[in-house]
């Protein structure tokens, strides 16, 4: 037996002496079943034809810390190096302060903006980042934080980060965990800047996922910023994913 993680997702490629890779994806998977049926802690993801069965799975299994669902076609063949997958994800938005921003690698523009949510005790926390700008969108952004540089870090909420052994508020300046040697220094700004983000995902009080930019909130009090704006989903055990 012959898998292919697939980028987290399992496919069956060869059993035995065969090559089952041009073999339709119904045939492959059911192939995959019976060969994993007797073989425990191994465990293939549940799968279905009925549009409202999976909507029902896309709304409960969030809680499981599942980012959505997966579609594949039924009589499509194996193809490698390629994603014909189509993953449906949550797509919701949330206003949040721009507390700070990271240089794009290239030196020009603003790479990523660093955004924070208020708890309710008034702390501001590093929730994630908004990144994947546009080029003219990253010299733009260049332009719309200026203004609030002057003085940041004199009454800044994160102006302590560094070196800090405080994690009771998260900080923008901790190690990457995916590597450790990355550039993670950043420019403060003064809170006042709200911006509204698309999200897919929490993970605890995180965006599990970078964020996208859609539009600035001059409207919005920065102070209104909070948790209590995102919807949590109901928490889930990852074992009723696979029924028991």
């Amino acid at each position: 037996m012959v898998l292919d993680r697939d980028r987290q997702h399992l496919d069956l490629l060869a059993h035995d002496d065969e090559d089952v890779c041009s073999a339709p994806f119904r045939t492959r998977r059911a192939l995959l079943e019976q060969l994993v049926a007797d073989a425990p802690p191994v465990h293939v993801t549940p799968a279905t034809t009925d549009p409202a069965v999976a909507a029902r799975w896309f709304d409960e299994f969030e809680g499981a810390g599942l980012d959505g669902v997966v579609a594949k076609g039924l009589d499509d063949p194996y193809q490698v190096g390629e994603r014909t997958m189509v993953k449906v994800k949550h797509q919701r938005t949330a206003d949040c302060v721009v507390a700070g921003y990271r240089t794009h690698k290239d030196g020009v523009g603003v790479g990523s903006l660093l955004l924070g949510l208020f708890d309710d005790t008034g702390v501001l926390h590093h929730v994630g980042v908004a990144s994947s700008f546009a080029a003219p969108l990253r010299r733009q952004l260049v332009d719309d934080v200026a203004p609030y540089r002057a003085d940041a870090l004199r009454d800044h909420p994160w102006r302590e980060w560094a070196g800090t052994d405080d994690t009771s508020t998260r900080m923008p300046g901790a190690p990457s965990r995916w590597n450790a040697t990355k550039d993670l220094s950043w420019e403060p700004v003064r809170p006042e800047l709200v911006a509204e983000v698309a999200y897919e995902h929490l993970q605890r009080d995180r965006f599990r996922h970078t964020a996208r930019f859609a539009r600035w909130r001059h409207d919005r009090d920065p102070r209104s910023c909070t948790y209590a704006q995102l919807e949590a989903p109901v928490p889930i055990e990852l074992r009723r994913v696979f029924g028991g």
